[in-house]
């Protein structure tokens, strides 16, 4: 599932840097919010699943 974020991250980056080009400036601080939020859920996704796997084999 983490993948999927990053990935729609990435795409509202572009989105962003295309709007900032063109001179939309609240286009551009709005995807660049919304891939803030995704990628940092994104990361919050892949901690969990680190910590379950690590407490899953049970090292």
């Amino acid at each position: 599932m983490g993948g999927n974020l990053i990935y729609y991250a990435i795409v509202f980056l572009i989105i962003a840097i295309v709007a900032a080009a063109l001179g939309f400036g609240g286009v551009a601080g709005t995807a660049v919010s919304g891939a803030h939020m995704l990628l940092m859920v994104a990361v919050v996704f892949v901690i969990i699943g680190l910590v379950a796997g690590v407490l899953r084999r049970g090292t």
